[in-house]
């Protein structure tokens, strides 16, 4: 089953969609607590399946950069400390994982952004990013909506 793995602006962590209320999402955080709570139209919601990195030629998906950072840190979490390392090893790291990122718009922020999730994501044993984020032809958000529903109600 698709999972589809969301980022919630002004709230901490990434969330998995559970299902689907009246007039809201219901979603699951990636983290020990695993605590269900409901977003709502104001917030803004995005799919991890719906971002990119900027390089120099095309878009690189996001789950393509998480599978690279995965490769070099062996499945395991990451080797930089996102939240003391300087702007030049950050980016000499992200050079690393993605060489031919766009250094104008990808920011410090992002790639901070970026190894932040992708600890969170292993932490929670998802480890396969192209199965986990990569949409499938003509898929979006209200399809990954609908399947959640479904599976829910299977279950």
């Amino acid at each position: 089953m698709l999972q589809t793995i969301l980022s919630i602006a002004g709230k901490p962590g990434l969330y998995k969609l559970v299902s689907r209320a009246k007039m809201s999402l219901i979603v699951e955080a990636l983290d020990e607590t695993h605590k269900r709570q409901p977003a709502f139209a104001s917030d803004r919601v995005t799919s991890l399946a719906d971002i990119a990195m900027f390089t120099d030629t095309e878009d690189v998906p996001l789950w393509q950069v998480l599978e690279n950072v995965g490769k070099k840190e062996d499945y395991k979490a990451a080797s930089i400390n996102w939240r003391k390392a300087s702007a030049n090893e950050l980016q000499e790291y992200f050079g690393e994982v993605l060489p031919n990122f766009d250094r104008d718009r990808v920011h410090n922020s992002d790639i901070k952004k970026l190894l932040q999730w992708y600890n969170i994501l292993i932490a929670s044993g998802i480890t396969n990013f192209e199965e986990a984020l990569k949409p499938t032809e003509g898929d979006n958000i209200d399809d990954r909506i609908e399947a959640a529903d479904t599976a829910e109600e299977e279950a």
